[in-house]
Parts: structure tokens; sequence; C-alpha cells
């Protein structure tokens, strides 16, 4: 029962906003009078209203019921007699400049979440959260409308504003509920297409308007409303996919990423250079990426994001694939066809930093709530960007039951989380003085090695057979083993060792290579540690590093050979495989988001060559498990020679797993533009052996060097192996043999 009169006090804290549960005010409610008689009460509080007025859509009721003005702000109130059965009723409000407007009471409807939900949510445990809060559009009571649920707890008031509502806080306030923090309201006739934000007032009585932190999607830049989106509805056709994926071990299947950013990937050049659609893309790059011989696409972030300098990875909307391309369902129809193709698609998933824009998560409600208060916690100065308090339950919650969001809905196959390294160090990119110690006097993150661990173990029980890689650039153990033997749980960690090692060695004159010869060998040091992916990412394309065409020496036919040279080292080396757009063709310039890759080069000959090679590169890495079924055990690989510093030639064994009879595979690399005639090298076996592949042949742009179709061996211990043949190893080149049965 709710009281018959209203207070002073209450009708104050109404109309100033200070109410935290309006619903306990306004809307529908029974009461009694002293007599124990019951009356049914019906409050509206409609700014700017002239008259009020109430009917419920029935045969014996229509005409309406005026409703009494009891405060000249817009209180206005109803009590009439308890009717035989409660039932959604309208309102007729009257502004004072004449317009009229019929439209449900959003008060008369109870609240949505549970206890539970509250519970849950409060102890980091609600895993689909994102199910609760946010924009919702649904029926109540055979009403439609949207209900409205965000996470505020700081807040004084928090009201939905809209078109709907001429954007006025004071229409629609919302409810709290209990301490959660949490405020809810459904809003009847609001439906998906309408666009939304926040109003939220602050403990320092100060208004801002925020963007939905659970909105589905956004309006395109630069505008910054959320946008009531119904996820529902479309139909999937990727279920024998997604079981499959389910009972594989993806580590050992073959994993060749082609990392693609969508905005500059190819454009429109006779329309104003406009970015292609997510429809377009499905139509040009899933087919491209499959002939291609990818297995997987690795999509920069798209969570949208409202400055297109920062690539995505200043993401406000965490929730919403990014408008630039299209509509969420087109993002799913573009996943559907991935799938359908047969390839993968992962995200860039960026847990570790968000933006300072006024209207996103910082200072959410007034106060810190998603970052730290203390700035030597809370903020990434040379980024300029805000990290995530990890220690709070519902900011675990919220991170975690956003990845959960991409793979539950966007069917989604992998994510490769960025900066790792910045969320496990306290002292990252700082000096002394400028970071606090954690509770044991160390420099780790306590919080984010705990967040890491709980997001392994909720999203492998529920999607098992997806892929987590660590963007992880320091030694720190364990980060691809499994949390129970105190890993970070990833299932694959990039190599920057590798990656940073071998470029330095590939960008050096090849009569110096020589004496840097440990760059080249010096992973094999380590590779069986962790889970490892070779990356040549976007960021080793960027801010005055070159293209990876141009990082070769020599001259254009060197750069042609060494790069070819280098990738057939990267398909080769034990480890997962990724390479940035653009590397596959030879681009010239350094990669610009604000442009398309140039395609144009694929019509120059050399070009045209290099592309064909990677082809022939990634078609025989996937027929080939000797490639990928044993990446990260000793086993899978062996020396032949890495000795040879003098003349830069490396000779070592692929091997796949212990069920797995496919042959071994023996790679010789040339480093140097200096053929070797008759080099000897050992081989495991008795020949013959015959060529499978080589980077120098004329299809590919190379000398055609070698001419031997197979090498005899002879049986003489040589290079440690029983065997010993001939080679002729070609200039800048790779030569791959396998045994003839």
């Amino acid at each position: 029962m709710t009281e018959l009169t209203l207070s002073k006090e209450t009708i104050k804290q109404l109309l100033q906003g200070d109410m935290h549960e309006p619903r306990s005010v306004l809307g529908f409610h029974e009461a009694r009078k002293r007599n124990k008689q019951r009356v049914w009460i019906v409050r509206v509080l409609e700014p700017e209203a002239k008259k009020v007025s109430l009917f419920w859509e029935d045969e014996t009721e229509r005409k309406p019921k005026p409703l009494k003005q009891i405060h000249q702000e817009g209180l206005f109130e109803l009590r009439i007699q308890p009717r035989t059965e409660l039932k959604p009723y309208r309102l007729i409000i009257i502004y004072k400049d004449g317009n009229e407007h019929i439209r449900h009471d959003p008060y008369y409807f109870s609240t949505q979440l549970t206890e539970y939900d509250q519970f849950l949510f409060a102890e980091g445990n609600h895993h689909r959260f994102y199910q609760k809060l946010g924009a919702h559009p649904l029926e109540l009571d055979s009403v439609a409308g949207t209900l409205f649920a965000v996470w505020a707890p700081n807040a004084k008031r928090v009201s939905v504003v809209g078109d709907f509502n001429h954007w006025d806080g004071r229409k629609h306030p919302m409810h709290t509920l209990g301490s959660s923090g949490i405020w809810e309201l459904f809003v009847p006739e609001v439906s998906a297409g309408m666009i939304y934000k926040y109003e939220i007032k602050t403990g320092k009585n100060a208004i801002s308007l925020k963007s939905d932190p659970v909105g589905f999607s956004m309006e395109k830049r630069p505008s910054t409303a959320s946008v009531v989106t119904e996820l529902n509805g479309f139909q999937w056709s990727d279920q024998k996919w997604l079981e499959e994926r389910e009972n594989r071990d993806p580590l050992m299947q073959p994993i060749n990423i082609y990392e693609v950013h969508l905005g500059s990937w190819q454009r429109i050049p006779e329309e104003d250079d406009r970015s292609c659609t997510y429809p377009e893309l499905a139509d040009r790059l899933i087919p491209y990426a499959k002939e291609m011989g990818y297995t997987h696409l690795e999509l920069m972030p798209i969570a949208e994001h409202p400055f297109d300098g920062s690539w995505g990875y200043q993401v406000l909307g965490y929730f919403a694939p990014t408008s630039r391309f299209g509509s969420p369902h087109e993002f799913m129809e573009f996943v559907d066809r991935c799938h359908a193709s047969g390839l993968g698609v992962i995200l860039d998933w960026v847990p570790g930093h968000f933006p300072k824009d006024a209207h996103g998560l910082a200072q959410f409600d007034g106060t810190a709530l998603y970052e730290h208060e203390d700035p030597r916690k809370g903020e990434h100065k040379e980024w300029g960007t805000l990290i995530f308090n990890y220690e709070r339950n519902e900011i675990r919650n919220f991170l975690i039951s956003n990845a959960l969001f991409w793979f539950d809905e966007y069917h989604i196959d992998g994510i490769r989380v960025d900066a790792v390294a910045s969320m496990l160090y306290l002292d990252y990119g700082r000096e002394d003085g400028e970071w606090v110690k954690n509770r044991y006097g160390g420099r780790e993150n306590i919080g984010a090695i705990d967040f890491l661990r709980q997001l392994h173990e909720t999203l492998f029980h529920y999607h098992p057979g997806v892929l987590s890689i660590a963007e992880e650039s320091t030694a720190w153990g364990g980060v691809s083993h499994p949390t129970y033997t105190g890993g970070l749980g990833f299932n694959l960690k990039w190599n920057m060792g590798w990656m940073n090692d071998t470029l330095r060695y590939m960008e050096k004159d090849p009569v110096h290579r020589k004496y840097d010869h440990h760059l080249i060998t010096f992973s094999l040091m380590y590779a069986f540690t962790e889970n490892f992916m070779l990356p040549l990412s976007h960021d080793e394309v960027v801010h005055g590093k070159r293209s990876m065409l141009n990082k070769m020496p020599g001259d254009e036919w060197q750069k042609f050979a060494g790069l070819r040279l280098y990738l057939a080292f990267q398909m080769a080396h034990p480890g997962k495989q990724m390479i940035f757009m653009g590397m596959e063709f030879g681009q010239w310039d350094e990669w610009n988001e604000a442009r398309s890759l140039d395609w144009h080069l694929t019509q120059f000959p050399d070009h045209k060559k290099l592309q064909e090679c990677v082809r022939i590169l990634n078609h025989f890495y996937l027929s080939k498990p000797a490639l990928y079924t044993n990446d990260f055990h000793w086993t899978g690989f062996q020396w032949i020679d890495h000795h040879d510093q003098d003349n830069s030639i490396l000779s070592f064994i692929r091997r796949g797993a212990d069920d797995i009879s496919d042959p071994d595979l023996v790679f010789i690399f040339n480093f140097t533009p200096v053929p070797r005639d008759n080099y000897l090298m050992g081989f495991p076996e008795s020949g013959p052996y015959c060529k499978l592949l080589d980077t120098d042949d004329p299809h590919f742009g190379g000398s055609g060097y070698n001419s031997q179709e197979q090498i005899k061996t002879i049986s003489q211990t040589w290079q440690g192996q029983p065997h010993r043949g001939a080679v002729d190893v070609p200039p800048l080149g790779c030569l791959v043999f396998e045994k003839i049965v």
C-alpha cells in the first residue's frame, strides 16, 4: 500500500529530481482510506501539461477521467474506486501550447530485474547481464515498449531521454533497484530505431548526458546517442560450424590469420571514396581471404568508437558493432557468411582502457565508476585513456559479459585481447612515483590477473573450442597456460620477441646478417614455453616503420625475394601465424586508416607474383599437418643446422603430432642473395626427397636457380642427421623437401 497523501518533502524530492524510486510515487498505486476502504491512485508528472486525463481501452469505460493537478510544476493525481480488473491505461496529455499526446503510463509497469539478477551482478557473476541491462524492446501486459536499465550507483537521478520525450529529463526518471545501483524503467511506445541517452544528475547536482554502456547500437559518428536495437530475428545458418568448433582442439588446427581494418581494406572511389559496408565486405573480403588460403579474419576493433584515428582501440560502445559499415544484423550476416565459407572470425577486444569522451564511461555517474579514482592507478597518460577498475565485481562482470556477448550474439570464433601487458603491470608506462604498489608491495596488477583468469574460466565453459589470444610483450610466465596451473588462461600468445628479432634481422644488409645470426635463431630457445602466435601486425607498418616490403634491404628484386623468404620462414616456424592486410601483395607505402590499400599494385607483375607466392604458401600450410598439429611441443621441430652463420643458411625439420602419419618436412633457408651450389645438408632418412616448394620459383618472381626436382641422399652422418644430400640453394630463397614414399 502507498501513502494516500504525498508529503511536501516527497513532492519536493520528486520535482527536484532527487528521488531514487519515482515508481513509489508515480503511476498506479493502491491505498486505503481511514475507513479501510480501498482506493486506486494514479499520479503523473508531466511538466508543461495543462490537463491530463486517463482512460482504459475497454467497452465499459471509454470516457476519459481527468486527473487533478496537485502541483503547478506538472504533478497530477486521480483517485478512483477499484475496477474489477487491473489493466494498462492510457493518458491523454494536453500541453500548454495546445499540443495533445496519448501514451501509456511507464510507471504503471512493475520493475523487471529480479533480486537474483541484482545479487549476481553485485557478486560479479551475472555472466549474461547484457540481457538485462541496456535497452530491450519487449511487451509487458500486451503493451509494446522498451525496458531500459543502467548501472549508476552514485547518481541522484537517472532519466532516459530521447526524441520520444524531447530530451527532457523530467519526464522519464528511472527507478533504482535496492542497493544494486541499477536504475530501470519500461517506456511504452519506444521501439527499435529510436535514439536515446541517459541524463544523469550527479551527487554534486551536475547534469550529464551519457550513451548507454550496454547499448547494442550507436549513431554514426560524430553523433553519439545510443539506438534502441532488436538483436533477435536474424536467421543463422552456421549451426554445423558451431558444433564442429565446440568439438575440436584449436591448437591442433591450422590457424593462418588475415588481420583487417574494415574501413581501409578496400574503398569505393567512385562514391566519394567511402568504406565498404558489411554486405559489400562479405561479397569482396570473404572470397578473397578464402582464395588466399587464410583460416581466420581478425578484425581490428569494430566495437563503436568515436575517433577513426584510434583504429578502434578507444572504445565507447562495447556492445555495439560500429555503425560505420551497417547495422548489427548486417554484421551478423557477415559472420554467418564467413562461417559458410569456412572462415573463422576473431575480434580485437579492448578491456584494458577506454577514452575520456564526455558521453562515455568516464565519470559515468559523477564518480570514478568504471575507472580508478587515483590517476596513478586509473590513467594511461601516453594514450589519454582511463583504466578499468578490475577490483570491482561489477566491472569484471561488465567486461566478462561483454566478451560472452560477442560469442553469444555474433557467433565470433575468438578474441585477440589488446594491450595485456598494460593490464598486468601497475607501473606500465609510468615512472617512479607515478604508480601504486599492490598489497604485497609488487608491481603486478592483482585485480587484472584475477579478471583474466575469471574471463577464461567463464568463456571456455560456455564456448569450448574458441580462441583467446593475448597481445602480450613481456616475459610474464604462463600467459597461455590453463588457470588451474596458475596461468592466465589464454590459449595463444603473440610472440613479440620473434617478431622484433626477426624483423631486425631481415632489415639488415645481408652482408651483415652473419654478425647477428642469433636474431633469426633465438626464438627456438623459448618457442615451446607458451602457445605462440607469430604476428606481423598493423603496428609494424605504421609510424615511420615502413611497409613490410620496404623493410627488406637491397634493390627491388631483393626486396620481393626477401619478403617471400621471410613469409616462408614464418610459415615454417613453430606457432600459429598472422599477417596484416597489404603485406601479401607488397604494399609500398605504410598503412593509412583513411584510405584504401593500394590494390592497383596487383596489376604489376612483381606484386601479382608475390601475391601468388603467398597464396601458395598459405595453401601449402593448410595441406601439411606437420606445420600445425604439433606447434607447441619440441617434438614438432628439429634443427638440422643453425650454425652456418657465415653463409646465413638455416635448415630444420617440422614434424606432426604423434598420431599424425604425415611425412616430415625438411626446410632450408638462404638469407643472402648469394646462391650456394652443391650445399651439403643433413636429411633424417634415406632418399630420395622431392622438392615441394621453392620461393625462388620464376612463377613467384624468383630466379629459378634451383632446378633439382629430387635430392638423392647417401647414408652418411651430416649435421647430426644419418643421411646427407647436395642442394643448390637459391639466393634469398626457401626450399621445402619431403621424402618420396
